[in-house]
């Protein structure tokens, strides 16, 4: 199968909204972005306008792996500007990284869905004076990738979607699908649903999505734990997308970058727009762009509008947060969790992923970040 997308898409999504600071969920990871090394006294490099002020030793951090790929590049480019700085990513899900940022065993945690108010309770324990709070950084859509011989253009709706990763529907050429895919000759094949294995923001976006829209056939809960009956579960975004590139008759869900590089097809949703609307960083530009701030305070948690019906809005859109004391962090990491970080929401991190072409956070928001970085204590 060949997946057909529109590949000048990635590279105008920036200019397609009026904003700044390109923030993605992908990139390849094998672009060689680094403009050569920091220097041994730790400042900017001459090659870099990275801050490497006060950074030093070794950051660990851990969560969301729907950001693994933009943060591959951050971590690669802003170890090549300040000599002497390590910093760890573990790549595992939301959950565990929230986790591992209460028990105090990380310096920030990555996560596809905001604080509960539990988790910010128990974070206290850590921030010895403050709390959590969350950074949003990169964002994007979730796709909908499917493995179907013969099938290079899929169309599914929310309902539909709903049906089938809660085992309502089971066969391909279900009366359903193909309502919504007239012309296309859809195989009588059982049809293989996969899932994330462990608590996922990812799983719990897609949840929020078809609750919202859905909520006749889908009844549950948005929550990183996979609610429905059956279906399969893989382990992280990596796990389902392998799954799907392997199995005829499968389909799952995960961020696009993990389609692109799979060469994954991906569903195009009916939202009740003229035109079904394809899974790619302009259409979810579109959806993100109306994200209000939530939290309060400090805190940036973002409000999404998943029942957008705006023509060529890309609805299911995760946005990935960073997770940090707004006071209290530890001080041997405080220095180097605000140098790198700030590279991340600063221009130029920004700058080394907008060759992916990725889904922007708002510029107004992307300032509030940066100035909450600033003032971490």
């Amino acid at each position: 199968m060949k997946l057909q997308r529109k590949n000048g898409l990635r590279a105008t999504a920036l200019g397609a909204l009026a904003v700044t600071g390109a923030l993605v969920l992908t990139a390849c990871g094998s672009d060689d972005n680094t403009g050569g090394t920091g220097g041994g006294d730790g400042k900017t490099s001459a090659a870099s306008n990275i801050k490497c002020e006060g950074a030093k030793g070794k950051l660990l951090a851990s969560g969301s792996s729907a950001q693994k790929n933009a943060m591959d590049l951050w971590v690669k480019d802003y170890m090549a500007a300040c000599s002497g700085v390590e910093i760890n990513y573990k790549s595992s899900s939301s959950g565990e990284g929230i986790v591992a940022f209460n028990q105090g065993t990380v310096g920030f945690a990555g996560s596809d869905s905001a604080l509960k108010p539990e988790e910010v309770a128990d974070s206290k324990k850590i921030c010895k004076s403050g709390q959590a709070i969350n950074l949003p950084m990169v964002g994007g859509p979730i796709a909908i990738g499917y493995n179907l011989s013969g099938v290079d253009r899929l169309n599914l709706d929310a309902a539909t979607i709903a049906k089938i990763f809660n085992g309502k529907i089971k066969k391909w050429n279900d009366p359903a699908i193909t309502k919504l895919n007239e012309g296309a000759s859809l195989p009588d094949k059982a049809i293989q649903a996969f899932h994330r294995s462990e608590d996922s923001g990812t799983t719990q976006n897609l949840g929020k999505y078809l609750g919202a829209t859905a909520k006749a056939d889908w009844p549950y809960e948005a929550e990183k734990k996979w609610p429905a009956p059956g279906g399969q579960a893989a382990s992280g975004s990596s796990g389902v997308a392998a799954q799907v590139k392997q199995v005829d008759g499968a389909i799952g869900y995960f961020e696009l970058s993990y389609a692109t590089s799979q060469s994954i097809p991906t569903v195009s949703i009916d939202t009740g727009a003229s035109a079904p609307v394809e899974a790619n960083s302009e259409n979810a530009s579109k959806a993100i762009a109306a994200a209000k701030v939530k939290g309060t305070g400090k805190d940036l948690a973002l409000e999404l509008d998943y029942t957008t019906k705006a023509e060529g809005a890309y609805p299911i859109v995760l946005v990935t947060y960073e997770v940090v004391c707004d006071s209290g962090n530890k001080p041997e990491t405080l220095d180097t969790v605000k140098s790198f970080l700030g590279y991340a929401a600063g221009e130029e991190g920004q700058k080394v992923l907008s060759t992916a072409g990725y889904a922007p956070i708002p510029a107004e928001i992307n300032a509030k970040v940066r100035e909450t970085v600033a003032g971490l204590k």
